[in-house]
Parts: C-alpha cells; structure tokens; sequence
C-alpha cells in the first residue's frame, strides 16, 4: 500500500511491497528489474489513478500469485525471484529511471552529511551490472572490500542487499563459465566472517543472519554445482596447436603477475615464454611510470636487466595498477554517481544559464572515475 507522509520535513515517499519487503518506488524506479515482473505492479500504483482499497487489493493478488509461483519453484536453486537481464545497449531504460544515485559530498547546517549504501546501490542497479562483463570485475572488486573488512559495519538492509548481489554473481559465473576464482574468493571470505562470530553468533539480529545463512547457503549450493565444461576434442584449432606467436600475444595480455605463473605451470612452450625478458617488461610498463621504475633501478643496478626482479620489487614498494573496463563516475554538477556508458539525468541539460557557464570547461574534467575504494568513502564505512 502506498504511504503518503503527513511531515513538512518530507514530501513523502510511495512504497511497494517486494519479496525483500517494503521498499521505495524511486528506488525500484532505478533498477533494471523493473523491466520484469514488477513494470505493471507500479504503474498500478499510481497515487492520483486508484484508492487505497483498490491498491490493497492488488498487492494481496499480486503476492498470492507470487506465493503460487515461489510454491511451484520451490526447492530448484536456479530458481531467482527478479528476472536478470543483460546491459545489451542503453536502449532499454527507455521510459525508466537511468540508474544513478544522489550524494551528499559535504556536511552543511541544511544538508546532512548522510548517504546509504544499501540504497545506493539500489539506485545503481549493482544486482543487474553483474551481469555486464564491463562492470563485472568492478563490483567483485567492491564486494572483496566489504566482505573481507567491513561485513560487520553494515546495516542489516545493506547486508542482505550484499548478499543478494554475491547470488547474483554466483548465477552469472554458472551460466558464463568464467572467474570462477572471483566466486571461491568470495565464498571463503563469508565463511571466515560467519566462523569468526562474537559469543557465538555474528553481529546483528538473530533472525536477520538466519535469512543471511540460508543466502550464503544457496549460494553454496549453486557453486559446487559450477562445473567447467572442457571444449570437446574434435573441436579445432586447440589452444596447443597455435603457434608460439600468439600464445606470446596471449600473454602480454595478461595483467597479474599470478596468472603468467599459473600459465607457467600449464604448458612447457608458455613456461618458455613466460621467461622471457619482454613479458616482464611491458607488465612493468602496464603498472608502473618510468620515473618509478627507473627509482627501482637506480637502487639496484645489478638487476637492471632482471625485469621480473624489478617488477616483484615495484610491486611491493608501489602496489599494482587497478584498471576496469568501466567505472561508477561522479557528476561534479549534480553530485551524482552514475555508470559512464548509460549517463544520468544531470541539472546542467535542464537549466540554460547552467550550460552557459560550462561553455569553456572542459567537459571531460566534470566527470571523475571513482575506484572501488574511494566509493566506499561516501559511506563513512
């Protein structure tokens, strides 16, 4: 039932009830799942078009076909509740919300300082972007951070929106085949949070971490089901039949350190490649400036022509180099976080004398890439 407030200090918010619980329309407005299941529930709900009665009404069939439905699932762990789609072109927000999320950068006597992370990334649609191997790699890199060091920091709702999210990942690394390590990563932080719990039991409400078990349960469940299918053998040309030219190409095209070494362990021929002077070059290259690599031998002039030393030494002095293939970005007009390829509805193409200032601004300084790390920032967490 939407609920309209009576307080002056707020404009009031329409609500709608999910599987999740009650939650606000503006949020669900953010979200890609919208294009599912729930677009005609909250068209439905339109304030000014329908009476309480009416909408009471259409909650209460609207959840007993849910039940119907969850019924009829029950017991399949590739059952999910919101329909996932892919971020195939920015064409299918037609109509919706783009996702974005308004931020408070600085605390002033008439803002408060105040921003939440669970419906932040509601509003950045985090549950769908997993499913976008552009943003992929980006959200487990924010989902290790919380894990590892801030799970028992988080309100209750932005734990189970966490949660949701590693299901989420866990669903699109089975149907893709792919960075299954990313998932056992995941799953072995969550079972040291849970194992390391205070009296007995981890922080928060008894029931709360109940529904979170059984979360981190079935996401057990779909993990140990994942199984790499291996290409067949009439399938042709195999990766030990390309010539070692390409197999070099491959790579140079690897970023961690961790990979050439495990491609070592592979095959013979990338065992022999892999120690050869110009793969530990270019990685250095790829992660370090001249000027620190050049610290690093003046230091050490012995291993001037050791760049595999060199870079072990770089690694440990500077820390390596995050590169994404897409990042959240900061709007420094309207304070906004939004994904770069999809934008957000920002104030300067609403107000002429706005755009008139930014003229001979340089438009790509108002757009400032934020890493997973200073995201978390805007959370005090």
């Amino acid at each position: 039932m939407p609920f309209i407030s009576k307080d002056w200090r707020s404009p009031g918010e329409v609500w709608v009830k999910t599987e999740e619980g009650w939650e606000k329309k503006k949020i669900l407005e953010c979200c890609n799942f919208l294009l599912g299941q729930q677009d005609n529930l909250l068209t439905r709900y339109s304030v000014s078009d329908h009476s309480d009665e009416e909408k009471a009404d259409d909650i209460d069939n609207w959840n007993e076909d849910e039940n119907s439905e969850e019924k009829e699932n029950k017991g399949s762990i590739n059952h999910f509740k919101r329909p996932r789609t892919k971020y195939s072109s920015e064409s299918q927000y037609d109509g919706v919300i783009q996702p974005h999320c308004h931020i408070t950068i600085k605390c002033t006597k008439e803002i408060a300082g105040f921003n939440g992370l669970s419906e932040a990334l509601k509003r950045l649609d985090f549950r769908s972007a997993v499913h976008d191997v552009r943003r992929f790699h980006y959200i487990c890199k924010l989902l290790d951070l919380l894990v590892s060091h801030r799970l028992n920091a988080l309100s209750g709702c932005a734990q189970r929106v966490l949660f949701n999210i590693i299901e989420e990942v866990a669903h699109q690394v089975s149907q893709s085949q792919q960075n299954k390590h990313m998932l056992d990563r995941l799953l072995g932080q969550l079972r040291e949070v849970v194992e390391c719990a205070c009296w007995g039991r981890p922080l928060g409400s008894t029931i709360l971490w109940e529904q979170h078990l059984t979360t981190i349960n079935r996401i057990h469940e779909i993990a140990d089901q994942i199984e790499i299918r291996q290409p067949g053998d009439n399938e042709e040309p195999q990766f030990d039949q390309l010539p070692e030219e390409c197999v070099r190409e491959v790579l140079l095209r690897l970023a961690d350190h961790r990979d050439l070494e495990r491609s070592a362990h592979a095959w013979g021929v990338m065992a022999r490649l892999v120690d050869e002077l110009r793969i530990w070059r270019e990685l250095c290259q790829f992660h370090f400036s001249p000027r620190q690599i050049q610290s690093v031998i003046d230091t050490s002039p012995s291993t001037s022509e050791d760049w595999q030393l060199i870079y072990h030494k770089l690694r440990k002095c500077y820390g390596l180099r995050e590169e994404y293939a897409e990042m959240i970005q900061l709007c420094r007009n309207c304070r906004c976080l939004f994904w770069h390829s999809i934008g957000h509805p920002c104030i300067a193409e609403t107000d002429p004398h706005f755009m008139e200032k930014l003229e001979d601004v340089d438009k790509n300084s108002l757009y400032v890439p934020i890493p997973p790390q200073a995201f978390l920032k805007f959370f005090s967490l």
